[in-house]
């Protein structure tokens, strides 16, 4: 029995002290997995299915039902082990029908979309005199009695970026723009579309009220129509009609979906891979997020259908709601709190269709050598190792604060903006070459994480 209790506390402290990393054979899989990922269409074909079976799917809507349908399904086709559902709460809003008319003094129909989660205006419309603000600072900054009963036009304008920072910058315009607004006296909001591009194509988004501030109509111009409106209104006043025929649904339930490769040796440690199932209803979701679901998807079926699994579990969680409420990612939250310090990982995939340029992480100092050998293998791709400061995407920066470590895998956003939240956001504008490439970059994080031997933890 003294004997017995011997090797087992040189086993612990041989565990404790054996050095993190990698095996040899594992990186060698990193590398096969990463240039089979390369030649395979079946992310495309993923995508494909999505956007012609499913098309928009606005989250609390019939094509949002069938999207759930629809991933079950499919993530059950591709073999993982497990699939499931999970409740979430989210409100139905429809879009409605929406009008803007230049009555004087240059008559003209100008095109604009509502914002997500507008109120109508009455059914005979709106009108009022257009007063024009350069961004939301400046509109904080008025006077009642610059804005009391006028239109408010916010024309502030996102400048194109790899990074896609220019559009932080202006989306609070898009998202408080009709709170400030409505609190002045205003009677309506008008914003330049968050986007980049020429095409008359307006960019929708989410827009916020505020408890006790009068909720009024809110629509985003077409970038063409924008510098329309700013033209006129640098000759003078101008009058226009507007008409939003949009309708809150009530209170409705979507899912989050979840599919899980089982680990082999620790399977009740996750790796996690999110993306969104909910889109825009004006375009089919392609880039936004259809792509960065096929992305994840088609990563965690290479990985699970390889010849050996890996050590740990590998979960993918279609999220709901993320375009008009981030409802999905609280959801996952509260009904996960007690796993996460299971959570060895995660990172989302939802920025657009662009190539993945940088890999960002948030890892201990113990964890910095797993960040170089990411580095490392993902630099075939043509991937630059960034910082240690990754925040995640909308649906995964949340973990950080329950100390899950996270990864971001950043895609080049130069043109991501010129369709985003637009009707054009279709399945013509993918580019298959970079949707391997983003398969094969997801691959690498998953493979290489899912039998890491060491912690990552505590994030900084």
């Amino acid at each position: 029995m003294r004997l017995v209790s011997v090797v087992l506390a040189l086993s612990a402290l041989f565990l404790e002290s054996a050095p993190a990393g990698l095996t040899p054979e594992h990186e060698a899989h990193a590398v096969e997995l990463r240039e089979h990922a390369l030649g395979s269409e079946r992310a495309y074909a993923f995508l494909e299915s999505l956007t012609v079976e499913v098309g928009p799917r606005l989250a609390g809507s019939p094509g949002d039902a069938r999207a759930v349908a629809w991933a079950e399904k499919k993530l059950t086709s591709l073999g993982f082990d497990k699939v499931w559902r999970e409740p979430v709460a989210v409100r139905g809003w429809e879009r409605g029908p929406a009008q803007l008319r230049v009555l004087s003094p240059y008559p003209q129909a100008l095109h604009i979309t509502a914002l997500g989660g507008s109120v109508a205006t009455p059914v005979e419309g709106i009108r009022g005199v257009v007063t024009i603000f350069p961004d939301l600072k400046a509109l904080e900054a008025a006077s009642p009695s610059q804005v009391k009963d006028r239109i408010v036009f916010i024309n502030a304008r996102m400048a194109a970026t790899r990074d896609g920072r220019g559009y932080g910058v202006v989306v609070r315009g898009r998202t408080h723009g009709a709170a400030v607004a409505g609190k002045l006296g205003a009677r309506a909001v008008l914003i330049r579309s968050v986007g980049t591009g020429t095409a008359r194509l307006p960019h929708t988004g989410v827009m916020q009220y505020r408890k006790g501030i009068p909720r009024i109509p809110a629509a985003a111009l077409s970038i063409p129509d924008a510098n329309q409106l700013e033209a006129m209104l640098r000759r003078g006043d101008v009058e226009v009609h507007l008409g939003l025929q949009s309708r809150d649904l009530g209170e409705a339930t979507s899912y989050n979906v979840i599919g899980e490769f089982r680990g082999s040796t620790r399977p009740e440690e996750l790796v996690l891979l999110g993306a969104h199932l909910d889109s825009w209803d004006e375009g089919t979701g392609a880039l936004d997020d259809g792509f960065g679901l096929a992305v994840v998807a088609e990563a965690a079926r290479l990985v699970g259908a390889f010849r050996s699994r890996p050590s740990r579990t590998v979960r993918v969680v279609f999220y709901a709601n993320e375009e008009n409420g981030g409802k999905g990612a609280k959801a996952y939250v509260n009904a996960h709190r007690d796993e996460f310090a299971r959570h060895v990982v995660a990172a989302e995939s939802d920025a657009g269709g662009g190539r993945i340029w940088r890999v960002d992480t948030r890892f201990s100092k113990r964890g910095a050598d797993a960040g170089d050998v990411l580095s490392r293998l993902l630099g075939a791709l043509g991937i630059e190792r960034g910082t240690n400061q990754a925040t995640g995407g909308p649906d995964i920066s949340i973990l950080r604060q329950y100390g899950v470590p996270l990864v971001t895998l950043a895609q080049d956003a130069t043109t991501y903006f010129d369709h985003h939240h637009t009707a054009d956001d279709t399945l013509d504008k993918v580019d298959r070459a970079a949707l391997r490439q983003n398969v094969a970059a997801y691959v690498v994080y998953v493979w290489v994480l899912a039998n890491w031997e060491g912690d990552l933890r505590p994030v900084p």
